[in-house]
């Protein structure tokens, strides 16, 4: 339960799986327009926040604490976030905290609590690192509403309400692609695919709050191309010296499922010696397994659709996410939708920024008086 005595504190509205969860402090009717707007998108992968007055910033979701008095010493910070810590992690105890929708930890019984409660206290730190960058107002009260993986809202929800409690005066938790669709003003007869590093999330609307019926998720995901690259340039080059990490730059920078003449030459050590390899049909195929369960998520949400509304939905899909940028993807969508009465697949705008723009619309249309109901 919610500390009643917290700065944040909040009786939480539990709903039915899939609906919208909410949560708030003493909240008077109107008290939303002195207060700061924030939508946020926590990513595995990269977390963004926009804001009503205009801030706009993405950090890579790590955090990394200094290892020891040297390390302190050498990075002058208690706390590291976003690349900086990833570029200096041989330095830092290094923590992703998000893992597959959920917070690392949190919904395993029997694991590791100090390492369980390290990943909580990373991932509020990083959700108060998100907001201190929108440059709140001391006295300014904090409405949020975040955006997350499918996964995580049917999983997660305590552990999601517990960080930002601490955090925000008042918050909501929906969706990712619920909030990418809401941005778009697109409400019904719309599919949204939301590819991040740790789900891929499918959501059908149909002019009302989705719920878990309406939601499909997977996690075949960015995360697992990046494995499966790894997995394929070390089965041709046994020698080669690169990490998976490594796998997920050339992925972003190179990533297609289109057919292509381009080659895709990279550099890489073997036995500490840079040289230039050949990966083309490597990113390719690791590229590849998203489509199928794309395409599953895609025919399980229409075939369980009304079936006068089932050709509106095939072709009006959204492809969002960091995987939405990936070359050629919504075209190979497409291809292996025709068995099924095909499709059209466009990617949305800003794919990295869709999801927090509309979480922070759905914050500028909450009246006051529903945000009063949350106490």
């Amino acid at each position: 339960m919610l500390d009643s005595n917290s700065p944040a504190a909040a009786r939480p509205v539990v709903p039915t799986p899939g609906k919208t969860i909410l949560s708030g402090s003493d909240v008077d009717t109107g008290v939303t327009a002195k207060a700061m707007l924030l939508g946020i998108d926590l990513g595995t992968s990269r977390s963004s926040i926009v804001s009503y007055s205009g801030t706009r910033k993405t950090v890579e979701t790590y955090v990394g604490f200094p290892k020891d008095a040297v390390s302190r010493k050498f990075l002058k910070q208690d706390v590291v976030f976003g690349k900086a810590a990833l570029d200096n992690r041989l330095a830092l105890d290094l923590y992703r905290p998000l893992e597959k929708g959920v917070i690392k930890g949190s919904e395993e019984a029997n694991n590791d609590p100090t390492r369980r409660d390290k990943n909580l206290q990373a991932a509020k730190l990083l959700l108060k690192h998100l907001v201190d960058l929108a440059s709140p107002g001391r006295d300014e009260m904090l409405f949020g509403v975040i955006g997350v993986p499918s996964l995580a809202t049917q999983k997660n929800k305590q552990a999601i309400l517990e960080i930002a409690r601490q955090v925000l005066d008042s918050v909501m938790i929906v969706s990712e692609p619920f909030t990418v669709a809401y941005g778009m003003e697109k409400m019904a007869d719309v599919l949204v695919i939301d590819i991040g590093a740790g789900t891929t999330d499918l959501c059908r609307m149909h002019g009302t709050v989705p719920t878990e019926e309406d939601e499909v998720s997977y996690t075949v995901a960015g995360d697992a191309v990046d494995q499966k690259l790894h997995d394929l340039i070390m089965a041709r080059y046994p020698r080669a010296q690169i990490t998976v990490n490594m796998c997920k730059s050339i992925k972003e920078q190179y990533g297609f499922v289109s057919d292509t003449k381009d080659r895709v030459v990279v550099t890489f050590p073997e036995d500490g010696k840079p040289s230039a390899h050949d990966v083309t049909d490597e990113v390719k195929a690791a590229s590849e397994i998203l489509v199928a369960p794309i395409v599953e998520g895609i025919q399980k949400l229409v075939s369980s659709f009304n079936p006068e509304f089932q050709e509106r939905l095939r072709h009006n899909v959204i492809l969002s996410g960091g995987g939405g940028l990936m070359r050629g993807l919504n075209k190979r969508i497409e291809d292996a939708m025709k068995e099924y009465g095909g499709a059209r697949v466009v990617v949305v705008d800003e794919p990295l920024y869709a999801g927090a723009n509309g979480a922070l619309q759905l914050a500028i249309d909450m009246p006051g008086e529903y945000w009063q109901q949350l106490r």
